[in-house]
């Protein structure tokens, strides 16, 4: 399996607080992997170094993408290249109508460009499969959403934008069991229509049941301390982090 994400010896963090520590990590073309680790541990950060937020610094190492370096790009570079990082909380945006958002976002990629009329029938397709109202595409982009309409509307932009991987940040946190199944339906359908990469964030297992996971990787206070198969979920679901933050305190001591 080819290589299209590898990360080696990446340490970040804000300006005055370093966060991830000599982070290793790959992910292979087409492959599910889940990243797990208790609240607070750096999962969410690294997400968002992944895909260049200039919220974090990277201090050492690097990230290649699809055999590029990409370390010192911008997230629209990264974005270009096909990465999609959705967001724990997606950010209200006044004033941008969500149908015009989409528009503009898939037009800046060659790949995905259109005629106008396509275009409509594409979106209200994966707006109907996801259970998105026809109403919500001309208001702003999140304003007054739900969290669950918010996530709906993130799955509805990875449809659209067909990455080549998908890092997804808590997609399941905050939503009820109907929204849940609608957001594992888009992640299915991403999976089986693009054959992309999942890089999928989380603390909670429920996200993960329909899902065929290659890799699992835990972190604990911006250390990567374990890797594994699946099973590794069944393992933490039953027992928890205990042992792998107290792995980390004896490395401390």
């Amino acid at each position: 399996m080819a290589q299209l994400l590898t990360i080696n010896g990446l340490s970040a963090g804000t300006e005055d607080k370093p966060i991830l520590h000599n982070i290793d990590l790959s992910v292979g073309t087409g492959e599910t992997h889940v990243l797990m680790g208790p609240n607070g541990a750096g999962k969410s950060t690294l997400g968002h170094v992944i895909m260049g937020d200039t919220a974090y610094q990277v201090t050492s190492g690097a990230i290649e993408f699809d055999g590029e370096d990409v370390t010192q790009k911008g997230a629209d570079k990264r974005s270009l290249a096909g990465i999609f990082l959705s967001y724990q909380a997606p950010v209200e945006v006044p004033g941008v109508p969500l149908y015009s958002f989409l528009r503009t976002i898939c037009q800046m990629r060659p790949e995905l460009k259109t005629t106008a009329r396509k275009f409509r029938q594409r979106v209200a397709k994966i707006s109907e499969q996801l259970e998105i109202d026809d109403s919500f595409l001309t208001r702003e982009l999140n304003v007054g959403f739900s969290g669950g309409e918010k996530k709906k509307i993130e799955m509805l932009q990875l449809l659209l934008l067909r990455p080549k991987l998908a890092i997804l940040d808590e997609t399941d946190s905050g939503l009820d069991v109907d929204a849940l199944q609608i957001v594992s339906r888009g992640i299915e359908a991403y999976r089986a229509d693009c054959d992309g990469a999942l890089l999928m964030i989380t603390h909670n297992t429920r996200i993960l049941e329909k899902l065929s996971v290659d890799r699992t990787h835990v972190m604990v206070k911006g250390n990567l301390v374990a890797e594994g198969p699946a099973s590794l979920i069944d393992d933490i679901d039953a027992n928890g982090f205990g042992r792998f933050e107290g792995a980390v305190e004896k490395d401390e001591a």
